[in-house]
Order: C-alpha cells, then structure tokens, then sequence
C-alpha cells in the first residue's frame, strides 16, 4: 500500500503519462495499457500518477474504477486531473467536479486559468468569476477530503500580460486550501532563465509551494524543470520518454536523473533510478511508439561507443568517455564490436526476479548465456522489456539447465469463417498432453488470437483444475519486417491473469496467429508456474 502522503517535506515526482502523454499524435491508450503503465511507473517510483480526466471521456472513468480494484501501488498516489467548476455553477452541482470528487482518487489536479486573456476570450467569463471558480472548486474537493493540486495553465505566458492577475490565481487557489500551485509553460516557449526568475517571483509573492509543468516546443523543457527546481520549486511534472502533444512534455526519467545524480538531490526512493532503462522501454513496448535510441540516459545507444579511440580508451577508464556509470540508470555501456551489451541488465533483472547472480565464476557464465541468448532472440524480433514474465522463463531455463514444461503440445490449429455480412467467427483445436494424459479441446472467438487462447486456457483448466482460472487481458500486435515474400516478422505481447495479479509475455512469428500461441503458451507456462511454487 502506499506510504502515507507527505506535503510538507517531500519532493514531488508527478507523473502525467496516462493523461497529458496521451495526448501525443498517434498514441491511444486502452484502460489495459494505461493500467499496465501505472504499474510500470509505480516500480520506478513516482510520487503520483494523473491517471486521466473522469467524466470527460468514458475510458479515463473506467481506469478510475478498475484501479480502485488491480492497481496495488507501493510507492505512488494517484491523481485525478480535471476543471474547475463551469462559471455560474457551484461546484457541488457541477457533473464535472462530481466525477472528481467520485473518482476515489486521494489527490486531484486542478488546472485553471492564469492568463487574462484566456479568461475572457477562451472562458468567455470575467476575471473575478475565474477566481470565484478556483475558490469554489478547491474549497469543495478539500471539504470532501481530497488533496488538491493546481494546474495554473498558461501561467508564463498570462505571468508577462498580467503578472499582478496570475499571481492572485495562485493566492486564491493557496487560500481555498491548494497544497501545490503548479506553473504551467503550457505553449512551451520559456528558456531556463526566463522560469528561474518567474519562479524565485512567485516564491517571494505569495509563499506558495511551487511545481513545475514544461513542455518541450522551445527543447528546453527538462532545463526548465531543472531551473525550476533550482530556483525553489518542489514539484516537478513530466511524462515518461517525453510524451507529449506537439514536442511533448518533460522527459521525466532526464530530469530526475539530473536532479539525483547530478545534483546528489534524491527524489526517488533508494535504488529505483536503476529501473529507469527497463521501465522506458517497457512502455514504449504498451505504447507501440518506438523508444528513441539517443533518449538521454535510457536509450540503446546512450552509451554506446564505436570501435577506434573511445573502445581503446574505454578499455582503460569507461568514464573517460561516459558522463556516469550507466547501471545508475539500469542501461549499459555497449562497444559495438564487443559482447559487453546487456550484462548489467541482465544482473539487476535477475536480481529483482529472485535470482541473485552474484561475481562468481559460474554466475558469470550464466549471465553471458543469458545475454547472448537474449541478444540472438532480440534480432528476431523479440522484446524483453515489456514481457518480464517471458524473460523470467528464459532465465529459469538457463538456471536449471531445461525449458520450464508442464505440458506438451501435440498440436494446434485454427480456422477463421467469414460469414456473408461480414462477421469473423474463429474456431481453434488445441492437443496437449501432461503427465501422461492427452486432451483435446476447441475453443470459439471472435478472431483466431481469442480462439487459441479459450481452447488453450480450457485444456488447461482440465489438465490443472486447481489452478486460478486464467484470461486473457489484452495483446498488442507489432508487425517487425514485411520481409520480401508474403510473411511478416511480428512480435505480440499476451497480458495474462489469474484475478489476482497480471504478467506479460512476448512471441514472435511469421504472422500474428504463430505468434500469439508462443505468447500464449508462455503466459500459461508462467501462471502454472506461479501457482506451483
């Protein structure tokens, strides 16, 4: 359960993916993604996670009321964002403000008004009544017993047309009972100079506690963070790889690694910066946006160096041509002509799966096998960051020297009728045996990945009726490579669950049906697995 939420003391790490990264072009998030990324962004750390705007779009109302019962954060809050009240409405008749308040979230993020101009032209209402919708609205949430933030949207740009309208924004929110005031550089067109003074301002004016929201149209977005931060501010915003509409939002892992490794200010707690590299590009995979491979610190080729005078030099002194060790981060110095890629990934993954792979001369063996056999499997189309329960098999296949098996498939097939009004109904026959006895069994849905999955999860069922009942969340289709014939390489990752807890597993194949039964057979490996420790 999360710990008890600190306002006074503690530095504010606010992650606002699922709503603000959302808004990127060409990103859509389904509930079983956006709580897929919450539980990602809970084991890097995150104080809070903006899990969406209920009441607003159906999707976000959902994830508010499936979180309430599968999302067991250890270390985050999360926030509900939405509005202020509607001008000439109370807040206690505002559906709105009702869907806020109704969220089950502990905290919820305000935006508002800061510049005049948006008042009147964007509101089409007076100044006074702005401020009479922030009162109104925070005084109501704090009565309910709810922690509110506030989103002063456009605040720079409003701070230069109106700096004395801006200020009294924030002086009302403070008054109705706003823990945080977050200064929002809403078009993204501030330099780091420019927020250190706006923000040291804001601080001598109104003694409000300060965050920080920059977006990144002027590319200055984590310098403006940072240079928030330097000036007094102790809450920070930003999306995981930077996602964002436009240009996006601050790179939330470049800030908080600057903030803790670089100013030795930790904000994190101990040890959780070394899931950055995992953690990015484990959403990347749930976002089907590619990760960037010169992304500061998390990417592949962060610190990679080519053959030539950085490899000799780095044989002698990796931080000759490193600005950090990169296990701070959890990545990895690759020679590019070398097998060093992978190694300190592989240690720290292991070690948070149970397996402690120590500097012994056989753990180094095994950690070599690993990384090569991952590296061979990668070039196939295999991804391991976002499928921890597929790597954990591959790692236990290693460890103990033969592949994790409790029962043998004999064979499968699945054949898709296509009826005259153009409805897909797919039928699979799935033949297992286990522990000597055979079954076979068919299974109907509505496309050939569904229809594998209930035969197999009814086999299943009858070969262990002890077990959980398992299903099948969700999956996520990459095609990889048109090849040069009829075939495809694609990759699919399988979120499966037992109604306790959810894991994920990748396949590759040719086409999506052979790759969603590796997918599959993995995910029902892992859950046997789990149910017979």
């Amino acid at each position: 359960m999360s710990q008890p939420l600190d306002l006074q003391g503690s530095f504010h790490v606010y992650d606002t993916t699922l709503r603000d990264g959302a808004q990127q072009e060409g990103l859509n998030l389904s509930v079983a993604d956006k709580l897929t990324i919450a539980r990602q962004l809970d084991g890097l750390g995150v104080g809070f996670i903006e899990g969406g705007w209920p009441g607003a779009n159906p999707k976000d109302t959902e994830f508010f009321r499936r979180a309430a019962a599968e999302l067991d954060l250890r270390h985050a809050r999360l926030a509900a964002f939405g509005a202020t009240r509607r001008a000439g409405v109370r807040a206690a008749d505002d559906p709105q403000v009702a869907a806020l308040r109704d969220s089950g979230a502990s905290v919820v993020t305000l935006v508002a008004k800061s510049h005049d101009r948006h008042v009147e032209l964007a509101l089409r209402t007076t100044l006074e009544e702005n401020l009479e919708m922030v009162r109104d609205t925070v005084s109501h949430l704090r009565a309910e017993g709810q922690t509110v933030f506030l989103d002063a949207e456009h605040f720079f740009d409003g701070y230069r047309d109106n700096r004395d309208y801006a200020l009294e924004v924030l002086r009302t929110a403070m008054t109705a009972g706003a823990e945080v005031v977050a200064l929002c550089d809403t078009n993204g067109g501030m330099l780091p100079d420019w927020v250190s003074d706006v923000v040291t301002d804001v601080l001598e004016s109104t003694g409000a506690r300060v965050g920080i929201h920059a977006h990144n149209d002027s590319g200055c977005a984590v310098a403006n963070s940072l240079a928030a931060v330097a000036a007094g501010a102790t809450h920070v915003q930003g999306c995981i790889n930077g996602y964002g509409e436009r240009t996006g939002n601050a790179d939330l892992v470049s800030v908080v690694a600057n903030l803790e490794l670089k100013l030795d200010r930790p904000v994190l707690p101990a040890g959780l910066l070394r899931e950055a590299t995992r953690i990015a590009h484990a959403v990347a995979e749930v976002t089907n946006v590619p990760p960037a491979s010169r992304q500061p610190y998390v990417g592949t080729s962060a610190f990679a160096h080519k053959a030539g005078l950085h490899a000799s030099a780095i044989k002698v002194d990796p931080n000759l041509y490193q600005h950090m060790d990169p296990v701070g981060v959890g990545n990895d110095m690759r020679l590019l002509v070398s097998d060093m890629a992978g190694r300190a990934s592989i240690q720290l993954k292991g070690r948070e799966l149970g397996f402690d792979l120590t500097d012994s001369d056989e753990d180094r063996d095994l950690v070599a096998r690993v990384t090569d056999r991952v590296k061979a499997m990668e070039q196939t189309g295999y991804t391991f960051e976002a499928a921890d329960a597929s790597f954990e098999l591959l790692l236990v296949e290693e460890v103990e020297g033969a592949r994790l098996s409790y029962f043998d498939v004999e064979s499968w097939r699945v054949i898709t009728e296509t009826t005259p009004d153009g409805e897909a109904v797919s039928e699979a026959t799935v033949k297992l045996c286990s522990e000597g006895v055979r079954y076979v069994v068919t299974g109907e849905g509505n496309g050939p990945v569904n229809a594998l999955d209930a035969a197999l999860r009814t086999a299943i069922g009858q070969a262990f009726p002890e077990v959980a009942k398992f299903e099948l969340i969700d999956y996520k289709v990459r095609i990889l490579d048109q090849g040069h014939g009829t075939d495809a390489i694609t990759r699919v990752l399988i979120e499966t669950s037992d109604g306790e807890s959810s894991w994920v597993t990748v396949g590759v194949g040719h086409n999506v049906i052979e790759a969603s039964w590796g997918a599959l057979v993995d995910g029902l490996t892992f859950g046997l697995r789990k149910h017979h420790r």
